[in-house]
């Protein structure tokens, strides 16, 4: 099954991203799993495609186990230690110091007693109530099947990179995972695409209304029954149209099959026109608990706060992971709240587990896109994610008393009603915190100092940790640094901050707090430059061949039950129709495979054209485009055809033809092609024999090796080899 986005808890989807697809689980309460094998696997395989792909999976919701502490009270000072880690840790007096870091550099700038510094006052008090229920923070795995070689990671790296994600009190510790159920097209979760089949040949998943909600709703059942997951969350269509009676009809087949628990959450697009028409009708008010909207900037609109509904930033962030980026992700998560009573935060996307100079390379939390060294990168928004995530769980409150400090920056206060309370304090300076969309309005942030008045319940705490990250120059840089402990014994419920440019802090009641780390990945290293796959797996852990990223089509491992001989497992293009796309998929199936800056290289494949008369089949190099841009793909496309004809091709499209003519093909025969690419020449083969050779290419200098289709219909392809000279 294919479609649809969904929620679950985040122990049970990471665990499923740490075992094979097609797995279940038998009754075991934790790390790890017993695995069993399903009677269905294609609807067990719940699992990414590739970027600019399909991809299956669902959004998960993870609450966490809350942490009750001791109410305390503290106090925190802002002076310069003489040397890392040497602070005092003296529990007394009104001025308290804290370091962080190791000795010999330079000090990480410290919190100054309110005697001593003067500035604006901020008031921290529950006396009069409390804001709105916190939903939690998450990330998107999907919209361009954005974990797609993240499957294919051996172990011990693959959970660690999911450690840093997910684990709590260790990295990001994400309460959310949302991720794309794919619908065989072209993505960029929930719904992106839908399978053609919905539409009855029209580009539009809204022909038949109940055909449509019970391939969403069966997909939902499926998750349960094969994988035991249970979904949060569903919604419509991601960034396209809405449809009322669609909507409608969804909620009344969730609970008809028991799904009362599951909410919706529309519609994944912008405030409008799905808030007007929630207030404009009552009974879709009722249906709809969550008004999602994308790259929000911060704001919401007068008409969503007036449904009374819960308001998500559902999909935001999608901007490169370097320190820009995380002041990007630092800034939204607070003032995402402080300027738009938004209470949940989703950053697309997950892990950038893709082949970069595909669209939007390393717009992820972290990075992972070599499975075949073991290669990952934690970078700086996994440690700005921990500054609220590992001391919040969706469930708690926010305060009333937030808002936006007065240099510049914004401030948080969240409290889980037992006498927690976390505090989170954001500086970012407009040039180190400008996301990729939308356009940030000028602002100023300026050295201030801040402080901050304790009353209500928590006018008595005695003790606030304090976790600290500065950005910019790597000379003034920290990630998640824990301070000293800050004491309040005598100080009233006051303390200030002293505040720069670009930093965040976290105070907080709660201890479990930590860095976690690993011992550090291998090291680096281009794709093979020779790599060879014969698909023989006769159970593969995963649905895809290691590697490939279908960019249009779908390309599986398939069993030939009536071929004993060399090609009994290959892999297959499975579409035989177009599906109801979201973004520009091409009139091709087409997967990707390799190193962009290959440029020389040779490539062979053994071919199967299932289709008579019409269908036909490539190999490719040098493919130079991918993802939303897969349509003017431009390289050296080497086709034959049911028909008895070939073609040579420049563009993925065939409009440039470098050589065409007839040779002896049919189909339901395996042949042999090979393809050379050397400077401004190409050749190629046919089982051995040269069928062109010396043909003159232009452009591009280089690109992906491909396997693809003429058409959507069924084909497949074996003994795949390339190798390049790197």
């Amino acid at each position: 099954m294919r479609s649809a986005k969904c929620a679950e808890s985040g122990r049970e989807a990471t665990e499923n991203l740490r075992k094979p697809a097609g797995a279940t689980r038998e009754s075991s309460p934790g790390f790890p799993l017993k695995l069993r094998r399903p009677h269905d696997r294609n609807l067990a395989r719940i699992q990414d495609g590739g970027t600019g792909v399909r991809s299956r999976l669902a959004l998960l919701h993870h609450g966490g186990d809350r942490t009750r502490l001791l109410g305390c009270q503290c106090h925190v000072t802002h002076t310069m230690a003489e040397s890392l880690f040497q602070a005092s840790r003296q529990r007394q007096g009104k001025v308290m110091t804290a370091a962080a870091g190791s000795a010999g550099r330079a000090a990480v700038p410290l919190l100054l007693c309110a005697l001593l510094a003067p500035g604006g006052g901020y008031v921290l008090d529950d006396s009069d109530g409390l804001g709105l229920e916190f939903d939690g923070v998450g990330a998107v795995s999907g919209g361009g099947a954005t974990s797609r070689l993240l499957v294919n990671y051996p172990e011990p790296y693959r959970s660690e990179i999911l450690d840093y994600l997910f684990k709590p009190n260790f990295g990001a510790s994400l309460h959310i995972l949302k991720v794309e159920i794919g619908g065989d097209g072209q993505t960029t979760g929930l719904p992106w695409s839908f399978p053609g089949w919905l539409g009855k040949g029209f580009n539009w998943p809204y022909v038949n209304l109940h055909l449509t909600a019970y391939y969403v709703v069966s997909w939902i059942m499926g998750a349960k029954h094969y994988h035991d997951l249970d979904i949060d969350y569903i919604g419509i269509w991601n960034e396209r149209s809405f449809d009322i009676s669609y909507i409608k009809v969804l909620r009344k087949m969730l609970n008809y099959q028991g799904l009362q628990h599951v909410k919706i959450i529309a519609s994944d697009n912008l405030w409008e026109p799905i808030s007007a028409a929630m207030l404009l009708d009552t009974e879709l008010l009722k249906v709809i608990d969550v008004i999602g909207a994308h790259y929000p900037g911060t704001h919401s609109v007068k008409e969503a706060k007036l449904t009374g509904k819960k308001l998500w930033s559902s999909e935001d962030f999608s901007t490169p992971n370097d320190d820009v980026g995380a002041g990007c992700w630092a800034r939204i998560l607070n003032q995402n709240y402080v300027n738009g009573y938004m209470t949940s935060t989703i950053a697309w996307n997950l892990v950038a587990s893709y082949y970069d100079n595909l669209p939007y390379e390393r717009c992820g939390l972290m990075t992972a896109q070599e499975p075949w060294s073991g290669h990952y990168i934690v970078e700086s928004p996994i440690w700005v994610s921990a500054h609220t995530t590992q001391f919040t769980q969706p469930g708690w409150y926010y305060l009333k008393t937030v808002g936006h400090l007065e240099k510049g920056g914004s401030y948080v206060a969240l409290t889980d009603g037992l006498g927690n309370l976390t505090i989170i304090v954001e500086t970012m300076s407009r040039r180190q915190s400008e996301c990729i969309r939308p356009i940030l309005p000028y602002f100023n942030v300026s050295k201030q100092f801040a402080t901050f008045f304790l009353k209500g319940s928590f006018s008595e705490i005695p003790e606030l940790q304090v976790w600290y990250t500065k950005l910019g120059k790597s000379s003034e840089r920290y990630l998640f640094k824990q301070l000293d402990s800050l004491w309040l014994r005598d100080s009233d419920g006051k303390f200030t901050l002293e505040l720069q440019e670009d930093e965040l802090f976290t105070l907080t009641t709660l201890t479990t707090g930590r860095k976690g780390s690993y011992p550090l990945p291998p090291k680096s290293q281009p794709f093979p430059c020779t790599y060879t796959d014969d698909f023989d797996d006769d159970y593969p852990y995963f649905s895809e061949a290691p590697n490939f990223a279908d960019q249009t089509g779908v390309f599986e491992y398939y069993t030939n039950i009536e071929d004993s001989g060399e090609h009994r497992f290959t892999l297959r293009q499975v579409l035989n129709q177009r599906p109801i796309t979201w973004a520009a998929d091409a009139s091709n199936t087409i997967s990707i495979i390799g190193d962009y800056k290959w440029s020389n290289m040779t490539i062979r494949c053994d071919v199967y054209i299932e289709t008579p008369e019409v269908g036909g089949v490539f190999i490719a190099g040098r493919v130079n485009k991918g993802g939303t841009l897969i349509r003017s793909a431009q390289g050296i496309f080497f086709w034959i055809f049911a028909n008895g004809s070939y073609r040579v091709t420049g563009d993925l499209a065939g409009w440039i033809v470098y050589a065409a003519g007839r040779v002896r093909i049919m189909e339901k025969t395996w042949y042999t092609l090979t393809l050379t690419i050397k400077g401004h020449l190409s050749s190629g083969m046919l089982d051995g024999k040269s069928l062109w050779n010396n043909t003159h290419v232009l452009f591009p200098k280089n690109g992906w090796a491909a396997i693809g289709t003429h058409s959507f219909e069924f084909a497949q392809f074996d003994n795949f080899h390339v190798e390049a000279a790197c």
